[in-house]
């Protein structure tokens, strides 16, 4: 279990690396989602930033796996994750609430995986 814990991390790391960076640097698709829920670019370049550390902190959590950081990461984008399922629904645009909901299941997998 050990093995597919670190494999669900890293993978987990690659996808919220590359969704913050686009978040971070503007690009218009990265921002796309946050748009289309009425979240403005400012917040969402946050989130984008919150997304981005938090991935440093999966990879960190792979070879530290004793240490609170990794914890911690991978709680901060269980809450995101879950705020951005809300955002969806509350913006009734549950059909691109997809990532978001999938996202929050392999998440709550690895809170649970030891």
């Amino acid at each position: 279990m050990h093995l597919a814990h670190n494999i669900l991390l890293g993978l987990l790391a690659i996808v919220f690396l590359i969704s913050g960076t686009m978040k971070l640097s503007g690009n218009p698709k990265g921002l796309q989602g946050t748009r289309d829920v009425n979240i403005g670019d400012r917040i969402a370049r946050l989130i984008g930033l919150v997304e981005a550390i938090a991935a440093v902190g999966l990879i960190y959590a792979i070879r530290y796996p004793e240490e609170l950081i990794g914890w911690l990461a991978i709680l901060t984008l269980w809450v995101a994750m879950g705020v951005a399922v809300y955002a969806h629904s509350r913006a009734n645009k549950m059909k691109s609430a997809a990532p978001a909901i999938i996202l929050l299941i392999l998440l709550s997998a690895v809170l649970v995986i030891p």
